[in-house]
């Protein structure tokens, strides 16, 4: 159990897709709202990248490249030059959706989440990329979520947040395509929080950010409480694990659905929270283009 702090950051109308850049040395992520990504470096100076529409989630290719999901498909960033490329379609022709949760595969394939604006039901899929080939993996999705993958990846976690049930999977490691059936792992009841981002640390544990529920809190692999730490905002959205030996816990927050009171009684809400911490995460894969 544990408390996080928060960060000296800019606030999020939805804070989301925090991860961790260990070449830079930084930690990454967008207000999807705002259209806005975000990097910083310990406690230093935020650096902002304006976003070419609604992005959600990235990946590295490189050092100084990330490929982006957006509300039309995935984009390549430079994070030098700030120049976007245009690098693959998915559901662009759908006005009713927009990317949401995205998690890079250790073998360097994506799993890109697609959402209706207003979260209409059933509107969202889940897609398989590889090397720029797309797949439809899962339909009928109405907010994908937790997507993270355990560090052999032989087994993917997802959810769909307003289900309150979190899936497991087994996978292929060379592919990280399904080869199994879903299955439940975890649910969360009315008032426990709605299950959002998700990560697995190096020891297999599974970590969730749970909106409306001020925590993030960890599983073990057979499904027992770990841990949790909480925070002073209550939409909590993506958690990520960076810094020194990989140890330090941040997340994301939203002051997305709430009203002018709760905002005032909420006065970090939209920030990065920080703890350190005796567990550790792992490093994800990039993205083979």
């Amino acid at each position: 159990m544990g408390a996080m702090q928060a960060c000296n950051v800019p606030v999020c109308e939805l804070g989301e897709g925090i991860f961790w850049h260990p070449e830079r040395g930084s930690f990454c992520w967008f207000d999807i709202l705002g259209k806005k990504l975000y990097e910083q470096v310990n406690d230093g100076p935020v650096r902002v990248i304006d976003c070419p529409g609604n992005a959600s989630a990235a990946a590295r290719i490189d050092e100084k490249r990330l490929v982006v999901a957006v509300d039309d498909g995935l984009h390549i960033l430079d994070m030098e030059s700030k120049h976007w490329e245009r690098y693959l379609d998915v559901e662009a022709d759908n006005s009713v959706t927009r990317s949401n949760d995205s998690r890079v595969h250790p073998s360097g394939s994506f799993w890109f989440g697609t959402m209706g604006w207003n979260s209409e039901q059933g509107a969202g899929s889940i897609y398989h990329i590889s090397q720029g080939k797309l797949q439809l993996i899962y339909s009928n999705i109405t907010i994908p979520n937790a997507t993270c993958f355990t560090q052999d990846g032989t087994i993917g976690y997802f959810t769909d947040s307003l289900e309150g049930t979190v899936w497991r999977v087994k996978l292929d490691p060379n592919t990280g395509l399904p080869v199994s059936d879903r299955e439940v792992f975890l649910t969360f009841e009315k008032g426990q929080g709605v299950p959002d981002g998700a990560l697995v640390d190096a020891d297999g544990n599974f970590w969730i950010a749970l909106w409306g529920g001020y925590k993030v809190a960890a599983y073990r692999p057979d499904g027992s409480k770990l841990t949790e730490f909480s925070a002073s905002a209550s939409n909590v959205s993506c958690p990520v694990f960076g810094g020194e030996n990989c140890s330090e816990l941040r997340a994301t927050t939203a002051l997305e659905h709430l009203d002018e009171a709760e905002r005032a009684k909420q006065p970090d809400g939209g920030k990065v929270f920080r703890a350190q911490t005796s567990y550790r995460g792992q490093v994800e894969a990039m993205y083979k283009l």
